[in-house]
């Protein structure tokens, strides 16, 4: 993640001055905020007037540790220092359109990049190996569930501003548990796919171009 931040820093400092209207978005959690090679690349950034928006995914748990219990400033959009910063909600599907659209706005006037961070939060475990319940309870996950949870509060906003009924969203929803369900049948039941298969459908318009794989000394074949 450090690596890649840096790397991201470096590659929005090149596109200034391009005019070709590009943004770079860096993605990191509150896990990895508290790494030294992120304050590295905030300052190569603005140095460099970047465009380069780091954006903090807050979920509150870096694996299994509340980001109180991990960083003496759990305020991370306002570590940047010299990079100005702005605080979200990221369980609000309209809200972060809205910022998102504002942030990108501004860099491309040249001002800069911008440290943002994103409050939300995950129902389930960092990875198969953490049940998700041994450093908070089963009451908080609900809770956030009921009353934060980015679809039913979309789905609320939705009905209230009479853009679809309550009978329409049930449609939606259920048509898209049959493609769901279709796809992970179809994931279950299909054969194992060739190593080959790795290096493709990455990134559009890239067919041909060489993939390096997870060592110097494996390179692919990007097809569709």
């Amino acid at each position: 993640t450090h690596l890649v931040i840096r790397q991201e820093a470096v590659v929005s400092t090149q596109s200034t001055g391009k005019n070709d209207n590009g943004v770079c978005v860096s993605l990191y959690g509150d896990g990895a905020a508290n790494q030294g090679q992120i304050f590295e690349a905030f300052n190569l950034a603005s140095l460099h007037k970047a465009p380069c928006m780091f954006t903090c995914e807050n979920n509150h748990y870096g694996m299994g540790t509340s980001d109180v219990r991990a960083a003496a400033n759990p305020h991370y959009y306002t570590r940047g220092d010299a990079v100005p910063g702005i605080k979200i909600d990221g369980m609000n599907v309209l809200a972060v359109r809205d910022f998102t659209k504002a942030v990108t706005d501004w860099m491309r006037a040249g001002n800069g990049p911008v440290v943002a961070e994103v409050e939300t939060y995950r129902y389930y475990g960092h990875s198969m190996s953490d049940p998700g319940t041994s450093y908070r309870t089963r009451d908080e996950v609900q809770a956030v569930r009921k009353t934060k949870d980015p679809i039913l509060m979309l789905k609320g906003y939705m009905i209230e501003g009479e853009l679809a009924t309550e009978a329409e969203i049930k449609e939606i929803d259920n048509e898209a548990r049959v493609i769901v369900d279709e796809a992970t049948n179809f994931a279950k039941t299909s054969p194992e796919l060739e190593t080959h298969e790795m290096f493709n459908t990455i990134y559009r318009d890239m067919d041909g171009t060489r993939v390096r794989g997870a060592d110097s000394l494996t390179y692919g074949i990007h097809s569709p």
